[in-house]
């Protein structure tokens, strides 16, 4: 990896990497379940089949916390050549569904149930 970036959004955030690799190799690493799993667990997926995929350009995963409250996210790894014989690669991890809202939508300082669990 030559150089990483990285945004933060409200529901997640975004990373941007320059790989000196070729695309095809980037593409086997995130797209093959046993290349994936050096760096990916698959314990660490809600499934280890993809929920979507364009192949060559991106797959999208869903992932779960193995800790409380287990949140679970999607995954999006696009790749695209960069010119200098390497790859972008640009990560976007976003909460997924209904435990983003619910996790929006807490006070900190409320006592919610949820805190209270956690305390």
């Amino acid at each position: 990896m030559n150089d990483m970036k990285a945004e933060v959004q409200e529901s997640g955030f975004e990373q941007k990497y320059e790989l000196d690799a070729p695309p095809e190799r980037v593409w086997r690493a995130i797209s093959i379940a046993e290349f994936r799993e050096r760096w990916l667990p698959g314990k660490a997926l809600v499934d280890p089949q993809s929920l979507s995929e364009t192949p060559g350009k991106e797959i999208r995963y869903k992932l779960r916390d193995d800790t409380p409250p287990h949140l679970e996210s999607i995954v999006t790894f696009t790749i695209a050549p960069n010119g200098l014989g390497g790859t972008s690669l640009r990560i976007v991890h976003e909460l997924s569904g209904a435990t983003f809202e619910r996790l929006a939508k807490t006070v900190a300082n409320g006592n919610s149930p949820n805190l209270m669990l956690a305390a």
